[in-house]
C-alpha cells in the first residue's frame, strides 16, 4: 500500500473486521449516518433523500497502526452498515447483532457516498474476472505470448456472448455467468460412433 501511495496512487480496500475496525464503527455517532441509492432505494423529491434501509458514514482511520511509523497509512475508513435481517435471539442486542457493516479503507478525497459507491463498483469487475478465471483463463494454452493474448481475446468474446444469452432467453438465466453456462451452454450428453457416423445423445429433459 505504502508503495502504491508512493507512486501517486490512491487506495480503496476493503477492510477486515479486525477488533481496530469494529472499535471505529462502534465510535461512529448515530447523526453522522446517511442514507444511500442501494438495492430497491426510492428517491423521495421533497426532502431529496434516498429512501433506502443502507446507511454510509465514515471516520478518521489510520491503517497498520501495530507496525512502525514509516509503514501506517493514514486515511479514512467508510463504512456501509444495513440492517440485520436474520434475527438473533439475544435479549441485550448490540451494534453488531442489528447491523451488517461494510468496512472500507481509503485515501481518496471523495466524499463518503461516492467513496462507497465507487469502491463497490469494484464488485463488478471482480465477479468478470472470477468467471473468467473459472472458464477459459483457466487453462491458457500455451508460453507463448502472442497464442496466450488471443486465447485471452476469444475468451473475452465468449464471456460477453455469454452475458448477452440471458437477455434473449428470459429472466430465468439473468443471473451469474457460471449459471447461464449450467443451464444454456453445458448441456450434459453422450457422443456415439457408429456407421462412421457421430451421435450425439442428449438427455430428454
Amino acid at each position: 500500500m505504502n508503495a502504491a501511495i508512493k507512486a501517486g496512487a490512491d487506495v480503496s480496500i476493503t477492510a477486515r473486521q479486525d477488533p481496530a475496525v469494529k472499535r471505529a464503527i462502534a465510535a461512529i455517532p448515530d447523526d453522522a449516518w446517511q442514507k444511500i441509492r442501494y438495492t430497491n432505494a426510492i428517491f423521495d423529491h421533497d426532502s431529496r433523500v434516498w429512501i433506502s434501509v443502507a446507511e454510509v458514514a465514515e471516520v478518521p482511520f489510520t491503517a497498520f497502526s501495530s507496525k512502525a511509523k514509516k509503514d501506517r497509512v493514514q486515511g479514512r475508513l467508510v463504512v456501509r452498515r444495513i440492517p440485520e435481517l436474520n434475527k438473533k435471539d439475544l435479549e441485550h442486542p448490540t451494534l453488531f447483532d442489528t447491523h451488517r457493516f461494510h468496512a472500507l479503507f481509503t485515501t481518496t478525497a471523495l466524499d463518503t457516498v461516492t467513496a462507497d459507491q465507487v469502491h463497490r463498483r469494484h464488485a463488478i469487475i471482480e465477479q468478470v474476472n472470477a468467471d473468467l478465471k473459472h472458464s477459459a483463463l483457466a487453462h491458457l494454452p500455451s508460453g507463448r505470448f502472442t497464442a496466450n493474448a488471443a486465447w485471452l481475446v476469444l475468451a473475452v468474446i465468449a464471456f460477453n456472448l455469454t452475458r448477452t444469452a440471458p437477455t434473449i432467453t428470459g429472466p430465468d438465466l439473468r443471473s451469474a455467468t457460471t449459471t447461464t453456462r449450467r443451464k444454456l451452454i453445458t448441456i450434459p450428453a453422450r457422443i456415439a460412433s457408429s456407421g462412421r457416423r457421430i451421435t450425439l445423445h442428449l438427455p430428454r429433459a
